[in-house]
């Protein structure tokens, strides 16, 4: 169902278009927690560890994947609001023919760097092995994420939060008895648990497509779209690279960041890959609202309402207040709860929780901060302004190297585990300056 965010009451728009987003995500991270939760009660914490030294990688290679595709679908929710269905459907076709090219680039790029670069993190020796083999069958499976962003972005930008929710649900049960089939029936290892994600996603890619073309006619192109075109690739690879960039720069701070945690040894990297995971499942509702605040600033933007872009936003950053301050309550008081998920009934879970509890206290202390993040970035993303969100990407960053280096220096987990929350603090204040002085340069007349 498509949904025109340019009219109505803003609230339940919002609302409305946020909430199949919000429980879409939190499936989308059952790939990740039942890859986790699987892999440390049938493998064990050797092999949980394992599979948690490479979240950052996976952040940075699908980050990247996922920056792309989202900034290739701005130009189709901004075509959209202007009510130019020619232009969406050239903007549907020129972005599905650069993802095909950059897929493949991407994969064979990966494939190289990524067994150097997992040496390079300082990855433990014992786990080594076990986390190359599942990066390798993650990276080789790319263009399924690639192409189900990049459909799941499309279907956004024209309002339709709930089709990809359906598919994500069906795609994620899969994807659990696919890591029982394959870890427990087969005994692949970590491998099997990197493959039921792949085939996971690329199912989800399917069901996308096949939707699109039955049920949205506008995302559909003619004969007469297709083809590069330069205006479309203009925009979108400028729109689509810095999205990427920024996401690459985010995943290179939280690479130096698990390069500190690996220092404690993989007692820490399991404790840690557990909180992280749940720290992940309760801020989905933030990036469920950025989600929708690309959508609605970019169909806004493109029939030039600045007025209802603004009040949108104020909107959103209310609604997200109350959200952090309830997840981080949430992740404090439920964490031992959690811990129980992800370890064998022999871990010494004793040993892990103050690893654990160390890093999720840091992070709830700043989810605020982190939601703001969301929210303004990815309203300046919606009205074609690339380059202020990439630079909070390098303020985020520079804040979460200084943490880990100084955690490495001082030999500190207590550092080393706030990086997270420095970085969120600092690129929090950065983008609200920066969504103002967006927002100056729009709409320099003086509000009532």
């Amino acid at each position: 169902m498509q949904q025109d965010m340019t009219t109505g009451e803003i609230m339940p728009v919002i609302l409305r278009f946020t909430f199949p987003l919000f429980i879409g995500n939190i499936f989308q991270q059952l790939y990740s927690m039942a890859d986790t939760i699987i892999v440390g009660r049938c493998l064990g914490a050797a092999a949980l560890a394992a599979v948690g030294a490479t979240s950052t990688v996976s952040f940075l290679l699908l980050g990247f994947a996922m920056g792309l595709s989202s900034g290739f679908a701005v130009l189709t929710a901004q075509r959209f609001g202007a009510k130019d269905e020619d232009g969406v459907r050239i903007s549907v076709s020129n972005g599905i023919l650069l993802t095909v090219i950059l897929s493949a680039l991407l994969t064979v790029l990966g494939l190289l760097v990524i067994p150097g670069l997992l040496v390079l993190m300082q990855t433990p020796a014992d786990i080594l092995a076990d986390s190359t083999r599942y990066m390798l069958v993650i990276c080789r499976g790319l263009a399924a994420s690639m192409f189900y962003n990049l459909f799941s972005a499309f279907l956004r930008s024209v309002g339709n939060s709930r089709a990809p929710l359906f598919f994500l649900i069906f795609s994620s049960v899969t994807n659990i008895f696919l890591d029982l089939y394959f870890i427990v029936h087969l005994g692949t290892g970590v491998e099997g648990a990197a493959l039921a994600t792949v085939l996971s996603q690329g199912l989800s890619a399917l069901l996308c497509l096949f939707y699109i073309l039955m049920r949205v006619h506008v995302l559909v192109p003619s004969l007469r779209h297709w083809g590069f075109h330069r205006e479309a690739s203009v925009h979108q690879l400028r729109m689509g690279v810095p999205m990427a960039l920024q996401f690459s720069i985010t995943a290179f701070g939280t690479i130096v960041m698990q390069s500190a945690i690996n220092l404690f040894g993989s007692a820490a990297v399991a404790a840690f890959t557990a909180a992280w995971r749940i720290q992940n499942i309760l801020t989905q509702g933030m990036i469920a609202m950025g989600q929708t605040m690309a959508a609605f600033c970019g169909q806004n933007f493109g029939k030039k309402d600045f007025a209802r872009i603004r009040e949108g936003v104020a909107t959103a950053v209310r609604l997200e207040a109350v959200y952090s301050i309830a997840a981080g309550l949430a992740s404090v008081i439920l964490l031992p709860v959690f811990m129980r998920l992800f370890f064998s009934a022999g871990t010494d879970l004793e040993a892990l929780m103050p690893f654990a509890m160390t890093y999720t206290v840091e992070c709830a202390v700043f989810f605020i901060p982190l939601s703001m993040i969301f929210i303004f970035r990815n309203a300046m993303q919606g009205c074609s302004y690339s380059f202020l969100p990439l630079m909070g990407g390098v303020v985020e960053m520079a804040a979460r190297v200084l943490c880990a280096l100084a955690g490495i220096r001082f030999h500190s987990y207590l550092l080393s585990a706030g990086c997270d929350g420095a970085a969120w603090f600092t690129a929090g204040l950065f983008t609200l300056f920066a969504y103002r002085y967006m927002m100056e340069q729009l709409d320099p007349a003086p509000r009532k």
